[in-house]
Parts: C-alpha cells; structure tokens; sequence
C-alpha cells in the first residue's frame, strides 16, 4: 500500500478550537513538540450509513469541552501531583483532523499512518481522537519497525472479528488487526462485559493468541494494581481506549454502554501505572458519541485521560 508523505496530505480545515487551545500544526514535516494531538474522525465503514456516523463529531467535542477540563497547564493538578509540564519546556500542538474523502474510503487510513509515523519520526508522542474503534488500526501500522509494544486495550468488547460484511479493518477487528502486526508483541484487554459482536471462535483464537483477558467483573474484584501487576515491566505501551469500555457513569456518550465499566480512578491508575514502569509511545481515545453526552461528561473525561498521560510522561522524565 502507498503511504503519501506529510507533504503529501490535504488537510481538513483548522478546527475551531484546538485541545486546551494549545497551538495548531498545520504543517507535520515543520512539526516541533514533544507531544502531538491527532484528529481521525472517519473509520472503515461496514455500511453506508457508516460513512459519517454521530461518532465522527467527536474529535470538535472533545476539543470543545477540553476549555473545562484545563484552565492551564500550569495550574496545579491533583491527578498528576502537580503543574501538568512541571515548569518544564514542554511543546504540546494540535495537528488538526484527518480528511475523509467520499471518493476513496481508503485515502483517510493512508494519511492517518502516514502522520503518525511522521509525528513518531519528529520525536512527538501521538495522542489520537476518534471516530469509532476502527481509527487505531492505521496508527497500529505506523509504529512498524518501532517495538515490541504492548498493546493495553479498554473496551467492554473484544475486537477480534475478522471481517463484517467484508470489512477487515472496521471498529469491530482493531485488535485481531494489531495481533497480526509483528512489532505488537503482547495484549491486554480490560473491561469486558456484556454482549458485543464477538463469537465464541472470536474469544478462542484471542486466548490461543496469548491476550490477557480481565473481564469488568475480574478487575473490580482484584483492582487495577494487580491488573498492572500481569503487564510486562519495561516495556513500550500503546493505549487503545474504546470509551464503551469506561463506566457509563464517567462516559454515558457511546453508542453501547455497559454498566459496570472502568472506573475513573481506574484509569487514572493505569495511565500512571503505565507510564511509571515503562514508556507509554501513543494513546487513543475513540467511539465517543457527544448525541448521547450528558453535560459534556464524556468528552471532558477523554480529555481528562489525555492531559494525565500528558502529565505521566512528563512527570516520568520522557523529554528530559
């Protein structure tokens, strides 16, 4: 597959707001940050009802609500233990979203990848808002050469279908998609419960893979500490967080929701958990739908586990 460089992309147009109104990066091949927000509102669609569905507004939501979540990141913060940048000169920018084009369902997964991998080759953490589940699948391609990684996955379903109606790389296979990719050695997958699009054989081949699957009912009885425990130390982290996979009482704006998810201090937990005993190398939160939001609470608590990975990597010495 053709990868366009970053001078390649077209652009959408600058968002109304950036997160935290931090600068905006038009340009990703005069990119200068250390950590770098990424936009990807379009997935596969498995229909053509899905070709712009209510998720693909979230990246604008979450960017809107991200006002109340920070007054500035250099105000003290009870979840990192202190100022976000910690006085350090830290460059946090807004690269913008990822057009789709109509025309080409395929074009907005090849500049996807092609600005991820451009971010991780200008030494910038990427940090992705979706659009639905599908949306990680090329990010996971742009880390190729750059592992292992583990994959820490929240999610109240499994990801691992194959294909639907044809589709292989829509919001219900991400995570069969990474277990093919050779530099993801090693997944985790939090928060299962309920029904989603899994079949039995789906379950089976992700165990035959070698995933550590807590269920919602096992976390809440063991905690995320021991949860963190069974993760690899010293190693490279990606987290792929399905906001279905957090309680609906923290994020009740998703097309799916399961009571009995992720809890805040959970996630908080294991943002930090993660990025104390290795190195978190990108993020991604996704299948918000802000129709279903209440009080913007869903968006501000994607935006919450953005500025505490923000805060983690800082306070962990990632750009010292």
């Amino acid at each position: 597959m053709h990868v366009p460089a970053a001078s390649d992309q077209a652009w959408g147009p600058t968002p109304r707001r950036t997160f935290l109104n931090v600068p905006f990066c038009d340009d990703l091949s005069e990119l200068d940050a250390q950590v770098a927000i990424l936009g990807i509102p379009y997935g596969d669609p498995y229909s053509i009802d899905e070709i712009s569905n209510p998720q693909s507004k979230a990246p604008e939501a979450v960017r809107e609500a991200s006002v109340r979540v920070s007054f500035g990141l250099d105000r003290y913060d009870f979840d990192i233990g202190g100022t976000v940048l910690d006085g350090k000169p830290i460059k946090v920018v807004d690269c913008g979203d990822i057009p789709g084009d109509v025309r080409n369902l395929q074009r907005h997964y090849e500049l996807a990848e092609a600005a991820v991998r451009t971010m991780l080759e200008r030494g910038a953490l990427p940090i992705v808002i979706g659009g639905d589940h599908g949306v990680p699948i090329p990010v996971f391609r742009a880390y190729a050469g750059r592992g292992p990684i583990h994959l820490v996955h929240i999610d109240a379903h499994l990801d691992w279908r194959d294909e639907v109606n044809g589709v292989r790389e829509g919001y219900s296979n991400p995570i069969r998609r990474a277990a093919e990719m050779a530099h993801i050695e090693g997944i985790t997958q939090i928060g299962l419960r309920g029904q989603g699009s899994a079949r039995a054989e789906d379950v089976e081949d992700a165990l035959a893979y070698g995933c550590d699957i807590v269920t919602a009912a096992e976390l809440h009885d063991i905690g995320m500490r021991a949860v963190l425990g069974r993760i690899p130390d010293g190693a490279q982290y990606y987290l792929t967080i399905d906001a279905d996979g957090v309680d609906p009482a923290v994020m009740p704006g998703v097309w799916a929701p399961h009571p009995g998810g992720v809890t805040y201090p959970q996630m908080h937990s294991l943002i930090h958990g993660l990025c104390r005993k290795g190195r978190v190398v990108g993020m991604d939160v996704n299948e918000i739908t802000p129709i279903y939001d209440i009080n913007q609470a869903t968006c501000m608590a994607a935006g919450r586990f953005i500025v505490n990975l923000i805060g983690g990597a800082v306070h962990n010495g990632y750009f010292d």
